[in-house]
């Protein structure tokens, strides 16, 4: 398997050299440039095609919302995962809204963050569910539920699921089918409502009322 290539972007230059060490430290990783800023990393993701993009918010000139936006419209998208220092809902959905792929906290584990950095990889949200019913409840736009009219019945089901966080194996176990038949349902529903990820699954599900966040 060839190794995972990341570009690392964060304005402060102890962090930046944290994190090098960090995914340089695992062999399945690379490290294949760092950017200062949002503009510097859509120049350096341009040219050296990364897999991953591991996204502070907050930096001078063009923040990471919206080079996340820049780099997610491309054709050959990398996965952006959001560091964030504090737990905002604005910059949690701003990330999710500009096509992240997930956030972390900075102050996550060691292996919490390479472990992220593989799970975004895959095409897979890392989201926590309850932070997530949270942030599209506050935030999020109502959109018309005629786009889910292509899904049928099952794949409803399953993006219900996905909305919910479950992983592939959960909702296998859900709708008494195997995980293969789970990912091709997965797959079509990506086609369908031209999403990139499971995270913008989510999003999709809660916007247009096929899931409703909890009453507080």
């Amino acid at each position: 398997m060839s190794e995972i290539r990341v570009v690392i972007t964060d304005d402060e230059p102890a962090v930046r050299d944290a994190l090098r060490l960090l995914v340089d430290s695992d062999p399945g990783l690379a490290v294949v440039g760092v950017a200062v800023d949002g503009d510097t990393a859509i120049e350096l993701v341009r040219r050296e095609r990364p897999d991953v993009v591991l996204m502070d918010v907050q930096m001078p000139r063009r923040g990471g919302i919206e080079a996340t936006r820049v780099l997610t419209s491309a054709q050959r998208a990398p996965r952006v995962l959001v560091l964030t220092t504090f737990d905002l809902d604005e910059y949690v959905y701003g990330a999710l809204s500009a096509g992240a792929s997930g956030f972390l906290l900075k102050n996550s584990t060691p292996a919490d963050i390479l472990r992220a950095i593989r799970v975004v990889h895959e095409g897979n949200a890392l989201l926590a569910p309850e932070v997530t019913r949270r942030l599209i409840s506050r935030f999020a736009p109502q959109r018309d539920d005629s786009v889910l009219a292509a899904l049928t019945a099952r794949e409803r089901e399953t993006l219900v699921l996905i909305g919910q966080g479950s992983s592939n194996a959960e909702i296998a176990a859900a709708l008494f089918v195997t995980v293969t038949t789970v990912r091709t349902y997965v797959s079509r529903i990506l086609t369908k409502l031209q999403a990139r990820d499971r995270a913008g699954l989510v999003v999709i599900a809660y916007e247009t009322g096929l899931i409703t966040p909890p009453l507080r």
